[in-house]
Order: C-alpha cells, then sequence, then structure tokens
C-alpha cells in the first residue's frame, strides 16, 4: 500500500473506489487508462479492507473483554 493510500480513511477510500467502478463501468477509456483505474482500485480495495479488518479487530476485542468482564 502506498504511504499516501495509507492516510485515506475508509469513507474517503470507499467513495474514491465507488468513482473507479463508475468510470470502468461507463467505459470509453483507452487500455492503458482502464489499467491505471484498475490498479488504483485495487490499491483503495487494499485501504477499504485494511480499517475493515482493524474494525472488526477493535470489535472483537471488545467483545472478549466484555465477556471477561461478564464472567468475573
Amino acid at each position: 500500500m502506498a504511504e499516501a493510500d495509507t492516510a485515506l480513511g475508509y469513507e474517503q477510500a470507499r467513495d474514491e473506489l465507488i468513482e473507479v467502478v463508475r468510470k470502468l463501468e461507463a467505459g470509453g477509456t483507452s487500455l492503458e487508462e482502464s489499467l491505471a483505474l484498475w490498479e488504483r482500485g485495487e490499491e483503495l480495495a487494499k485501504v477499504c479492507r485494511h480499517w475493515l479488518e482493524g474494525a472488526r479487530a477493535r470489535l472483537d476485542s471488545a467483545l472478549a473483554a466484555r465477556e471477561a468482564a461478564e464472567e468475573d
């Protein structure tokens, strides 16, 4: 993941990914432009996955802590 991409928030990356997909689905771009869009989309998807995996880990940790507290 590029350093600049790691600074993107989830919503920002998601919105840009939606725009990339829209452009690819609309067609009318050259092969080179389509490849560049696809590559950007892959990077943005990685950013989104990173954020979602982090959120899942935080939720799992919070749920485990709550369960541990309830057992005491």
